[in-house]
């Protein structure tokens, strides 16, 4: 990849990862478009770097507002990441193996070959549009923008219940790229009756609990060399395999800041269904590059 390449992939990742609509996609369309293979343990690295640097962007904006939670509220993080990490691995180890495997075949069933599948994208942007338009359709009837100390006095009705869908849903979208985790979530907590705000805050400290993991996994698999086609890497050299990630994570974090701002101020003046409407018109968008053989 060169220096341009990896720029374009970082603003891309960063302006769509902090926005309810799906990174990811964006990511991926973009990878197809310039010849990449968004599958290969390289790209897969380089996402989960790009995803890394809109994770400090998150930390940098949310800081000051988690900082009021009480401990309740970090409690109830953990309890949709246990549900998250429960469920991701069962549905992983089910594509892989029942339908990848023994359904369609494949020598080795890996759930980064389904990575570069343009059709299964734009059926999960279609759905997540839909679910986010959905929470959405009741926004013009509440009063004002709610303050984040606004939703704090609300936060007793927040309860392990709420963190328990929120956590399936989040689990639901881990296998599929362009079913957008923040739009998911945020519209989850907003169907279930919770504050907007509220909905912000706990969903993107949901994302900064599961980075971390995802990277790890990342690296190991870029390591192993094992990519779709089964080939190992060779002569691995730690700067091509690093400065690419590194350089991305620093783009990403500048844009996705800038994102962070835009979203907020969108939500909480109650334009959360343009998103979902977005999800809708790209999915369309991404059927018709399918269409064309990308």
């Amino acid at each position: 990849m060169s220096t341009i390449q990896i720029l374009l992939l970082a603003v891309v990742q960063g302006a769509a990862e902090l926005l309810p609509v799906s990174s990811s996609a964006h990511v991926i369309v973009a990878e197809k478009l310039m010849g990449l293979d968004p599958s290969s343990p390289e790209m897969t690295f380089l996402l989960v770097m790009l995803h890394t640097g809109t994770m400090f962007a998150v930390l940098l904006y949310f800081w000051p507002r988690w900082r009021k939670w009480d401990r309740e509220f970090y409690k109830l993080v953990g309890v949709a990441t246990a549900v998250t990490g429960v469920l991701g691995l069962v549905l992983k180890k089910l594509i892989e193996v029942v339908v990848l495997e023994h359904l369609l075949g494949h020598s080795k069933g890996e759930l980064e070959s389904l990575f570069k599948s343009l059709p299964l994208i734009g059926i999960a942007l279609l759905s997540v549009g839909i679910l986010i338009s959905w929470a959405g359709r009741g926004e013009g009837k509440q009063s004002g923008a709610e303050s984040s100390r606004g939703a704090s006095r609300e936060a007793v009705r927040f309860s392990a219940i709420h963190s328990f869908w929120i956590g399936v849903v989040q689990g639901l979208c881990l296998p599929f790229r362009g079913f957008s985790r923040s739009g998911s979530t945020i519209s989850t907590g907003m169907l279930l009756g919770l504050p907007r705000v509220l909905c912000e805050d706990f969903s993107f400290a949901l994302a900064v609990v599961l980075t971390p993991p995802v990277v790890l996994k990342e690296l190991h698999r870029l390591l192993e060399g094992v990519g779709p086609g089964g080939s190992a890497l060779t002569g691995l050299n730690w700067g091509e395999v690093l400065m690419p990630g590194l350089l991305g994570m620093v783009f990403s974090f500048m844009a996705g800041y800038l994102a962070l701002r835009w979203l907020s101020s969108w939500l909480e003046s109650g334009r959360w269904k343009y998103f979902g409407f977005y999800c809708i018109l790209a999915s369309f968008g991404v059927f018709c590059l399918a269409g064309l053989g990308f």
